[in-house]
């Protein structure tokens, strides 16, 4: 059975996973991975954090828009930014030849794998909490995703079985 899209795009939080599963998913296809906030900081040469120390969060939001916008790539799995679902553009363009998985973990697994919450070059305001902002994304990340993964208690290889299973329609897993 052909996968009904062609990407398979990662939305979450930061600390979701987006990345690790990214990078398990992409070998086991095999596909190419990409990780927008590598493509963000290639862009600009600089890190997401020196975005948002000297030019704010919507600065940060507005260059990862534009990066995403841009992105032309086919049999890819792309790990977005957790501010991606911010620009309804970007992720209408992401969406069209792309599979869209929300990787779901609890507010408190995420503070557990969070350790540098205000130097981690995450796009928010500069008086949002960590709760604030995983309640606002929370609703954004369900409206965009094509499968939703529960992943708090789940092993990277059970995550990634499941996202293919789902991608594919059927049984055939790598795992």
């Amino acid at each position: 059975m052909e996968p009904r899209s062609s990407n398979i795009i990662l939305i979450g939080m930061p600390g979701s996973g987006k990345s690790t599963i990214g990078v398990v998913l992409a070998k086991c296809v095999p596909m190419d991975f990409v990780d927008t906030d590598i493509l963000i900081q290639c862009s600009v040469g600089r890190s997401l954090q020196d975005i948002v120390d000297h030019e704010g969060h919507m600065a940060l939001r507005a260059i990862e828009e534009k990066v995403l916008l841009g992105l032309e790539c086919r049999h890819h799995v792309i790990a977005t930014g957790g501010s991606a679902v911010y620009s309804r553009p970007a992720m209408e363009h992401l969406k069209a030849d792309g599979f869209t998985v929300f990787l779901e973990v609890d507010l408190d697994t995420l503070k557990a794998r969070i350790h540098d919450y205000e130097t981690r070059g995450l796009a928010k305001r500069p008086d949002q909490s960590f709760e604030e902002l995983f309640a606002e994304r929370s609703a954004l990340y369900s409206r965009y995703a094509d499968l939703t993964i529960q992943c708090s208690g789940l092993s990277v290889p059970k995550i990634c079985a499941s996202i293919l299973k789902a991608w594919r329609g059927d049984d055939r897993v790598c795992l």
